[in-house]
């Protein structure tokens, strides 16, 4: 949610900032502004994607060795000019951009509107700016410790980058539940919300941790906790690679992803599986073996895809390792008062690592003695430092709102978690270890495969685009895969879709069948292919339009469905890897002949870092 970035040091400012706001579109894209300092404090800022805000100040003085910009999601206020980010303070002295909530900023406001202040925005941002002039006009504080004191009043999630024309040469930056990172340079340093704007001038980076403040210089950083306690901040080397970050000839970064998914998964399961012998290696949660050869229960938490991937896990956990499975919204895990103990393992997946439900959820699950794996994308992120252990899923970025790469890598993960544990708690053979292994090895090459189905699918993509209404339909591990074609379809192309289990669609969803719905199976060959193939007849007995994903050399489907979409054969275990991959597709290109923003979908944002 938001983008912030921001700069000091020797080099103009502006250059920097608007080229990662490009950057850090995906995080929002409903404004964008910009704070500079040169002989003054200069805030310009505009309603609209951040090419937007560049044709606006086109032909304006942008000079300044310090700045901050900032891409927004909405929260509190409609996406407009005046509840754009940067706000500032009354006296326009400072100004100020954020990411987060500020939950008692209604308080806040009524007690400054009696003190005088008055409001330009609608935004809870503004009135974090006014409530730090506040204590400064009343009690003489510096600029620092008035933040210091105004962090300590609000309640909620920020992170935040401060300018002051009274010192234009210092940041100040600060974070309790939304992501912040520091780059580090010589004689200069970045701020932002993640390292995206970063790589490009440095591979150095601080990830700040809840309730610190940073005070930056261009030749000195300053990290104070929120008691005032100096701390001392870990330099880490980024992963990161320029070229990560590009298009690389694709329309759209969502297509480039979809196409990354051979290697994403590889990378997830690179030095991690061993075929030949059978052995399952997962350095991340070593330490921990014991606890899992003796947990009672697995909750998964996750939102989203995320949650899609979980439920896949699921199965794969339950049916290989033996062990009970609950998977949880953590939206809702963390609202209810769940029985947990010290025997349960909570396993919270999150691309981003930020995402505030989950995190929340982690909390709620560690006070009440659980153990904590994360399973993310993003080193360095908040879920893998507040968890016990974990498997990070190894996809590089990804940019395009919509997953893709990061769904196939967390069921990555998720499978290889399954066959550790199942190889630990002796709950598979050594003979049956290898099989799968063997065969899981080969599935980046299978996903290789699944992609020639790109021309085809684009064929029924054109037939079907302009339906308003859709169902997916598998079973066992496919029901998930159903669920997540249909979020693909509708957050991209603006399609209302539902994903259900096949046999439930005799239930209530069967009403909706006629000649003008789409109906998409996963009916690969498996053990309940019988099952669906007589569901895809009750669809057909209805009129309705049948779409079915199949495995290579089917033909039973084929001669009763109006589109097939074959995909290579492989063990059941490990369908939803390669199933998902013309779904995507589907999407994909339903959403491009819709000329829908593939990329930026409408009302949404990368990562939720806030409730």
């Amino acid at each position: 949610m938001c983008g912030i970035v921001g700069y000091i040091g020797y080099r103009d400012a502006y250059p920097i900032i608007i080229k990662g706001l490009h950057r850090l579109e995906y995080r929002g894209y409903d404004s964008a502004g910009v704070a500079l300092f040169d002989k003054e404090l200069k805030v310009y800022k505009k309603a609209g994607k951040v090419s937007d805000l560049e044709n606006f100040v086109k032909d304006i003085d942008l000079a300044g060795n310090i700045g901050m910009g900032h891409t927004r999601w909405a929260t509190h206020g409609a996406p407009s000019d005046r509840n754009s980010h940067p706000h500032s303070s009354g006296n326009r002295k400072l100004t100020i951009i954020h990411n987060g909530i500020i939950e008692n900023y209604g308080v806040i406001k009524e007690a400054l509107t009696a003190s005088g202040h008055v409001f330009k925005s609608d935004t809870d941002t503004e009135v974090l700016i006014h409530l730090i002039e506040n204590i400064q006009l009343e009690t003489g504080l510096d600029l620092r410790e008035a933040v210091r004191v105004a962090l300590n009043k609000v309640v909620g999630a920020y992170a935040i980058v401060i300018m002051s024309s009274d010192d234009p040469d210092e940041l100040i930056a600060a974070r309790k539940g939304s992501p912040l990172v520091i780059g580090v340079g010589k004689g200069e340093y970045f701020v932002a919300s993640d390292a995206t704007p970063i790589v490009e001038y440095t591979r150095n980076v601080i990830y700040l941790n809840d309730n610190e403040i940073a005070y930056i210089r261009k030749d000195d950083l300053l990290v104070k906790n929120i008691d005032n306690t100096i701390q001392i901040p870990y330099v880490q080397e980024l992963e990161l690679k320029l070229e990560m970050l590009e298009k690389g000839g694709y329309d759209h970064f969502m297509m480039k992803e979809i196409y990354e998914q051979p290697r994403s998964i590889r990378d997830c399961m690179r030095g991690r599986i061993y075929p030949k012998t059978g052995k399952v290696q997962l350095g991340g949660i070593k330490e921990y073996t014991e606890k899992l050869k003796n947990i009672d229960r697995i909750i998964i938490v996750a939102c989203g895809t995320s949650w899609h991937a979980g439920l896949v896990g699921e199965y794969l956990i339950e049916e290989y390792a033996r062990i009970p499975v609950e998977v949880e919204y953590a939206s809702e895990f963390r609202y209810r008062n769940p029985i947990i103990t010290e025997k349960d393992l909570v396993i919270a997946i999150s691309q981003s690592g930020e995402t505030a439900d989950t995190m929340a959820a982690i909390e709620l699950a560690k006070e009440k003695g659980a153990t904590i794996f994360g399973v993310c994308n993003v080193v360095g992120a908040s879920i893998p430092r507040v968890s016990h252990a974990g498997v990070y899923t190894h996809a590089g970025p990804e940019i395009g709102v919509a997953s893709t790469k990061a769904f196939t890598a967390q069921v990555t993960a998720l499978t290889l978690i399954a066959f550790y544990a199942a190889q630990q708690r002796g709950a598979i053979t050594q003979s049956k270890l290898i099989e799968y292994l063997t065969e899981l090895n080969e599935i980046p090459d299978l996903v290789e495969r699944a992609l020639l189905c790109n021309d085809h699918v684009k064929e029924i993509a054109a037939a079907i685009k302009d339906t308003n209404n859709c169902l997916f339909l598998g079973r066992g591990s496919s029901f998930p895969v159903a669920l997540e074609g249909a979020l693909k379809l509708k957050e991209i192309s603006y399609i209302h879709a539902e994903g259900y289990p096949a046999a439930e669609m005799k239930h209530g969803p069967i009403a909706l069948i006629d000649e003008e719905m789409p109906v998409v199976f996963i009916a690969t060959k498996n053990s309940s292919y019988e099952k669906v193939v007589s569901n895809i007849q009750e669809v057909k007995a209805r009129k309705g339009k049948v779409i079915a994903i199949v495995s290579e050399g089917d033909v039973d489907v084929k001669n009763m469905a109006d589109y097939v979409i074959e995909i290579p054969q492989t063990n059941e275990a490990f369908v939803p890897l390669i199933a998902t991959i013309p779904l995507q597709l589907l999407a994909y290109h339903i959403a491009v002949m819709r000329g829908c923003n593939v990329d930026q979908p409408r009302n949404l944002a990368k990562s939720v870092t806030v409730e």
